[in-house]
């Protein structure tokens, strides 16, 4: 597994990660769509790995080639 997401693609898939994890935990409780939220961990584990599947399968690359 190689890495295939830059550091700005990998800072604000934590971001993003973060404020659905927390959109799941603190939102409103009659909200039925909450469970979306919970979509926030994938984003922060491709980004603490830095491999994204969906960009092998698109051949997309967001990090500097060495």
């Amino acid at each position: 597994m190689t890495t295939n997401m830059g550091s700005t693609d990998r800072i604000l898939r934590v971001i993003a990660g973060i404020a659905l994890v927390l959109f799941a935990v603190l939102g409103p409780a009659d909200i039925t769509w909450k469970w979306i939220g919970w979509i926030g961990v994938v984003a922060i584990g491709t980004a603490a790995v830095g491999w994204c599947p969906a960009y092998t399968l698109l051949g997309i690359k967001t990090c500097k080639s060495a």
